[in-house]
């Protein structure tokens, strides 16, 4: 089948690498302009601009598609669909009613849960037990669109984005292969049933030791990788990658109970926080035990808004 892609990051790349190996003819791939990223912040590729590039396709990549020449690019290499994932810009509805097949999406939830920018995260903050791969018919709202195929799968009690985000887009590939052969009758979704799922805002990343520590244990999953949990002590922040809950543990909010090779631990507001992996601003992720070799962290000590 002849198929215009559209995605960004790696998740994307996942899903073309799939349709490309799968035989599916690719003439055209959009993709976001390249971005400033790492310590040097120099423009750097989109995973699907890494891989168009290496099968040799065409690319675009438009900073918005308000303007008709993505329309008619779109238009001139005569798709019977256009796939969607992690695209990261709307598309319009000229756009829409192209394909005689339509254009598909790729989501990362179990629609009509978790419909924006960031299933994953809200799935891991929720204390979801199960997520999945929703294939949809795009139309012009956000992932309200009819579905296609779904599959479940069940959130490990250590999974974190990153891993998480690995899962979806290797189910998500499969998905879309088996959707563009199968050609599913489309379902409505149930709007009753919605939730949202908005973009990440910086200060969510921060911990408020005031919360149980099985929702900051949470956090700490849902962010890592991006855009990492975190918390102060002083003027300094200190990133959290890997903790545990101590539910017999207690005492005041962000107060350092213990610390020790096996961890440090926090009080919160209902039980504790055991953290195993943390960083200091500049510095390398460490396991407890590297850390507290050399940083100084003592019972009593306050983490947090206002910690000493």
């Amino acid at each position: 089948m002849k198929i215009v892609f559209a995605g960004t990051p790696e998740f994307a790349a996942t899903a073309l690498r799939a349709l490309l190996d799968s035989g599916h003819e690719v003439p055209l791939v959009l993709t976001q302009p390249d971005r400033p990223a790492g310590r040097g912040l120099k423009p750097q590729a989109s995973a699907v601009k890494q891989l168009a590039e290496g099968r040799g396709l065409r690319l675009l990549q438009p900073a918005n598609l308000k303007g008709i020449e993505v329309v008619r690019a779109v238009a001139a290499a005569s798709p019977e669909a256009v796939v969607v994932a992690a695209y990261g810009l709307i598309l319009p509805a000229p756009l829409l009613s192209l394909p005689p097949l339509g254009c598909l999406n790729i989501h990362a939830s179990l629609l009509p849960r978790w419909r924006g920018a960031a299933p994953i995260q809200r799935a891991l903050l929720a204390g979801d037990a199960s997520t999945g791969v929703t294939i949809m018919q795009m139309d012009e709202g956000l992932d309200t669109g009819p579905i296609l195929l779904q599959e479940s799968l069940p959130i490990g009690a250590r999974d974190t984005a990153g891993v998480l985000h690995d899962k979806l887009a290797r189910l998500g590939a499969r998905l879309i292969v088996r959707a563009l052969i199968e050609r599913p009758a489309p379902q409505l979704q149930d709007s009753s049933r919605a939730t949202c799922a908005p973009r990440v805002a910086k200060g969510e990343a921060e911990i408020d030791w005031r919360r149980p520590a099985l929702e900051i244990e949470r956090q700490v999953r849902a962010f890592n990788p991006s855009p990492g949990a975190y918390t102060r002590l002083g003027a300094e922040a200190l990133k959290i990658w890997e903790a545990g809950v101590e539910p017999l543990l207690s005492s005041a909010p962000g107060t350092v109970c213990a610390t020790g090779a096996d961890g440090i631990v926090i009080g919160c507001g209902a039980g504790a926080l055991r953290i195993t992996q943390l960083q200091r601003a500049g510095g390398r992720r460490l396991a407890a035990g590297a850390f507290l070799a050399g940083f100084k962290l003592e019972p009593g000590v306050r983490l947090g808004a206002g910690g000493a």
